[in-house]
């Protein structure tokens, strides 16, 4: 899958998605997110709480979100892994404030005020949901 495909996949409303992280003891975490969004063919931007994610993503910057689309039989199905580090995260200031505008046009004010950081990924890696080869 090339990542304007991915793009589109990724950013198609309504979608959730999951978030893998691990701690640096390499003790892992699997959570369901909605706001993560693909802001361009290298980047991901997402909202977070105060929560074991957050945690996880400040001691090991590695995580992966999978996205998917039903199909009509597992085969059909589109998606991906979408491999990714992080690059920043922010507790206040503008890149912190437009993440909270964003969710609390797409989600409301009581999402919004969930939110304790602003975090912005790098893709490293794209696979796909089903990947025999590899």
């Amino acid at each position: 899958m090339d990542r304007r495909e991915l793009l589109a996949i990724f950013n198609k409303k309504p979608r959730i998605g999951t978030l893998s992280t691990a701690n640096s003891k390499g003790e892992v975490n699997v959570a369901v997110f909605g706001s993560p969004q693909m802001v361009d063919e290298n980047t991901v931007v997402m909202g977070i709480g105060r929560n074991r994610s957050f945690r996880n993503l400040q001691e090991n910057p590695h995580a992966v979100f999978i996205v998917m689309e039903p199909g009509e039989t597992i085969m059909e199905w589109k998606g991906a892994r979408v491999y990714l580090e992080v690059t920043d995260i922010e507790t206040d200031g503008g890149f912190y404030n437009q993440i909270k505008e964003n969710i609390e046009k797409a989600a409301g004010k009581a999402a919004a005020d969930m939110i304790h950081a602003a975090v912005r990924f790098r893709i490293t890696e794209v696979r796909p949901i089903v990947d025999f080869g590899q």
